[in-house]
């Protein structure tokens, strides 16, 4: 899923393609007239702010590389990440039918983002039912992510939470790769998961070496990577149903 400078900007969009189509059916010429949507690409390093809660959206970012998070903060500047987004994923769909950010949107590692003016964005789905839905649908799969996601931090314990988590993206990244997926690294630091799974770093890092020592995960200085993944559906007592893949709609 890495940065290929020789690909034209319409290759590029076919992560995302494959992402829409991962849970929706679209035709050939719905597929095409994504493609053919004009955007701009923008790369930002880790950390960098891609939308900033309280701004008014004008543009629907996708994630073509990298990962990104979702995330708020408290009156105390506690933090706490509600989202993690990874290739293929539209940032902010949500704009498209609510004016301003309630939420901040950051690039987790170095990304590369297909920009698309919201216009030009409401002008492609306006007489396209199909890729309507798809929207919608990507929409409905993210709160049904955001609830599994409060019932991960509000009723399993240290080890499920992280476990559950690990299988998630796993699943997740899964989905929109052209081929198996094997062991892949993990990319937030255990302060980051600290701040998404509501615990504290010493309490991260000792569910971690729970992992290692089950052999679901191998860590290398601050390198987290998912092993077995197998372990870790077990650990989780994980289901994917909350992520509604329907991949026979890739056929």
């Amino acid at each position: 899923m890495g940065d290929d400078p020789f690909k034209s900007k319409e290759d590029r969009l076919g992560i995302f393609i494959r992402k829409l189509l991962s849970h929706s059916r679209l035709s050939a010429d719905d597929q095409q007239a994504i493609a053919s949507l004009p955007f701009s690409l923008r790369r930002l390093e880790p950390n960098e702010y891609i939308l900033r809660e309280g701004d008014l959206a004008k543009v629907c970012p996708v994630l073509l590389s990298g990962f990104a998070y979702r995330q708020k903060t408290s009156a105390d500047g506690g933090r706490q990440i509600v989202a993690l987004k990874i290739p293929g994923d539209a940032l902010d769909f949500q704009s498209l039918y609510v004016d301003i950010a309630d939420h901040n949107l950051q690039a987790l590692t170095p990304v590369e983002l297909a920009v698309f003016a919201q216009k030009d964005f409401e002008a492609l789905v306006a007489p396209r039912p199909n890729i309507a839905r798809a929207i919608i649908v990507d929409i409905l799969i993210e709160g049904s992510i955001s609830r599994e996601w409060l019932l991960n931090i509000g009723r399993r314990n240290a080890l499920g939470r992280l476990a559950h988590l690990l299988c998630e993206l796993y699943y997740r990244v899964q989905q929109i790769a052209l081929e198996e997926v094997g062991a892949f690294e993990f990319p937030l630091t255990q302060e980051q998961l600290a701040d998404l799974l509501g615990l504290t770093p010493v309490h991260i890092n000792r569910t971690i070496k729970i992992l290692e020592k089950e052999g679901a995960v191998k860590r290398v200085s601050r390198r987290l990577t998912i092993g077995d993944v197998d372990t870790l559906r077990r650990i989780a007592d994980f289901s994917d149903v909350y992520l509604h893949r329907t991949l026979d709609s890739l056929v």
